[in-house]
């Protein structure tokens, strides 16, 4: 069995090579056997402490068990990460585990790759400036993501609610050689950005949809349960609205309020990642359109993402019966 380290993930999960997988993917179906159960437990502080457990199967190719756990308070109370995860991997031939895969890392390059996908499908091409909302772990390589996604990209700014966490994101940037700038007044960045990325533990609306440019993309990452939102309804009421997936990522806080009080309705999500890689539905029809894509992470993705690492790591061209 084999142990593969943060490190070789790192070196295994290109942006470039990725993004082209999931694309690829996206062009088939789901694995067979794909869902989602989160569990949650309020900490000292009031705040959930979050337990997810994702399977998907593809029968005679692969199985994947993926567990992660987000405590809110680990850095501050016991200097430990957030986000805390696991990827293992079974021959779908034989259920012999093949690896077990670091899961932070994985998740990185999953969900940045998701958004990338996106914004390669949906944000105008010459976009010349992207927002970065939330400066966690996840920021740096939302960032280089979108930016493999969109080259053109001239202009970088970081906004998160304490400003020292941005500007030690911009230098951590700046060590990959990334130029960008930490910004104070996220309104005013908002009405500015061609690209926006918001990957935050809100639950309470940032993301005001008066001050989103014509031609602007959105890419929402954070709102990962039913009582976090990070848009308000002025975003779902002027952008066209797509998903990576549309019965796993509805259910997020971003939608349930809004369908409940008839803001939007289920006909409203215009498409999800599979419609648009097989050109079932149409995206951007003007450069005046505001897009927005809530990516919501189902464990088709990671089963995607683990399969190219598999195939990667065995010197295989990526390849998933998924798509037959």
């Amino acid at each position: 069995m084999l142990m593969i380290d943060s490190q070789r993930v790192h070196e295994l999960l290109d942006f470039p090579g990725l993004i082209a997988a999931l694309e690829t993917a996206h062009m088939g179906g789901m694995p067979k056997q794909s869902d989602r159960q989160i569990y949650q437990e309020p900490n000292a502080e009031g705040q959930p402490d979050i337990f997810i457990i994702l399977p998907a199967w593809q029968p005679g190719e692969g199985i994947l068990a993926k567990l992660v756990t987000s405590f809110p308070n680990n850095k501050a109370r016991h200097g430990l990460s957030t986000v805390n995860s696991i990827y293992t991997f079974i021959n779908g031939e034989t259920g012999v585990v093949e690896a077990i895969i670091d899961g932070e890392a994985v998740i990185f390059h999953k969900t940045s790759s998701d958004s990338a996908l996106g914004s390669k499908l949906l944000s105008r091409p010459d976009s010349k400036t992207f927002l970065m909302v939330g400066a966690g772990g996840l920021a740096p390589y939302l960032v280089e993501a979108h930016l493999t996604a969109r080259p053109g990209i001239e202009n970088v700014l970081l906004w998160n609610r304490t400003l020292a966490n941005a500007e030690a994101l911009a230098e951590k940037l700046a060590a990959k050689g990334i130029k960008a700038e930490a910004v104070t007044d996220l309104d005013a960045a908002l009405r500015e950005a061609d690209i926006i990325s918001s990957a935050t533990m809100a639950t309470e609306p940032h993301i005001k949809g008066k001050l989103l440019k014509e031609g602007a993309h959105l890419d929402l990452v954070g709102s990962f349960t039913p009582e976090m939102r990070e848009s308000d309804d002025d975003v779902l009421t002027r952008a066209k609205i797509f998903v990576d997936h549309r019965q796993t990522t509805t259910r997020s806080g971003e939608f349930l309020g809004p369908f409940e009080r008839g803001v939007i309705t289920r006909d409203d999500v215009r498409a999800d990642l599979f419609e648009l890689c097989q050109k079932r539905a149409e995206g951007r029809t003007s450069d005046t359109d505001i897009t927005m894509m809530k990516n919501g992470g189902g464990s088709h993705i990671d089963y995607y993402v683990a399969k190219y690492l598999m195939d990667r790591h065995a010197g295989r061209s990526f390849s998933t019966t998924c798509n037959s």
